[in-house]
């Protein structure tokens, strides 16, 4: 019979793409997990990954068990808590995609909050694209997700989560920082750092300027980076100015290294939702995260704008 936590070794290769990450991330050594690899290949007497050099590739077999793996873990995983609920007990282990920087910086408070209640249950975080969020909840590789974006698909239940607004700054020092008001014609002369076209950000950005009659060819971009924190940062040193989520520009507004420009006719905000896949039963665990999320999302806005008015 095949072991769990052996299988739970080959979806940790099979989502890192290599032996030594997969260690890392289990703290296991390499040679531990490659011992525990070649375990299951004899056992099943097929080879389930391609070794190339460091980098590792599913077999067409390793590609099939993949899906049977994580419901023997989640089945598993669900008959344990079952059991220990029926003691009263809300136990176990979950992980929420989360993709936004709404996510990540509320994230942290709302799971604190909600393990006061139930602290036998832990929750791993995993930052990732929102594009990669959507495909691990279909993928059933996590039983939560937050996104910026809504993805009609049949096994996808959404809810509410929290309204995030979308900012521009600039450096301290800039021009603008002594009256913070412009006008839309205004963006079209200065050197602008934005996200790459996936982020939710730059969408709700697009559609706004589209709305005053700039098209996104009309921006002087001076750059391109990947995250909402990198791009503050860029602005400190002075690259250009830049639009971001209001929560993580809340603490270099706070130091006085960057400032927030208001653009006359223009607000920008956009709907931060958890969403789940209705095809996966939840265990009660995750079942319990959820309603707390419903029961708690007014507070979980205010807390929000708290956190906002703590760092200015």
């Amino acid at each position: 019979m095949l072991n769990l936590d052996a299988l739970k070794v080959f979806l940790a290769i099979a989502e890192h793409g290599n032996f030594s990450e997969a260690g890392r991330h289990l703290h296991l050594s390499q040679p531990a997990v490659s011992q525990i690899i070649q375990g299951v290949e004899r056992q099943l007497g097929t080879q389930l990954f391609i070794r190339q050099g460091r980098a590792t590739q599913l077999t067409e077999t390793g590609q099939m068990l993949v899906s049977m793996a994580r419901e023997l873990i989640t089945s598993a995983q669900r008959v344990e808590q079952t059991i220990l609920s029926m003691h009263g007990e809300v136990i176990g282990e979950m992980s929420i995609g989360c993709s936004t920087a709404s996510g990540k910086y509320l994230l942290p408070g709302i799971i604190s909050r909600f393990r006061r209640e139930y602290p036998q249950v832990r929750i791993n975080v995993l930052v990732t694209s929102r594009e990669s969020v959507i495909n691990k909840l279909l993928g059933g590789e996590v039983a939560l997700g937050i996104s910026s974006k809504v993805i009609e698909h049949y096994e996808l239940e959404y809810q509410d989560f929290f309204k995030d607004d979308v900012i521009l700054i600039a450096p301290a020092n800039h021009r603008w920082a002594q009256y913070r008001n412009i006008y839309p014609d205004d963006l079209l002369d200065e050197p602008m750092i934005l996200r790459e076209e996936a982020a939710g950000t730059y969408e709700v950005l697009i559609e706004g300027l589209l709305k005053c009659d700039i098209s996104p060819d009309m921006l002087n971009v001076a750059m391109v980076l990947g995250n909402a924190e990198a791009i503050e940062m860029a602005v400190e040193e002075e690259l250009g100015i830049a639009f971001i989520s209001r929560l993580a520009a809340a603490r270099g507004l706070a130091l006085g290294r960057i400032v927030e420009v208001s653009i006359e006719g223009m607000n920008l905000t956009r709907n931060i939702y958890l969403a789940r896949n209705r095809r996966q039963s939840l265990t009660r665990a995750q079942a319990k995260f959820w309603e707390f999320v419903t029961n708690t999302r007014s507070e979980i806005q205010t807390s929000g704008q708290t956190e906002i008015r703590r760092e200015r």
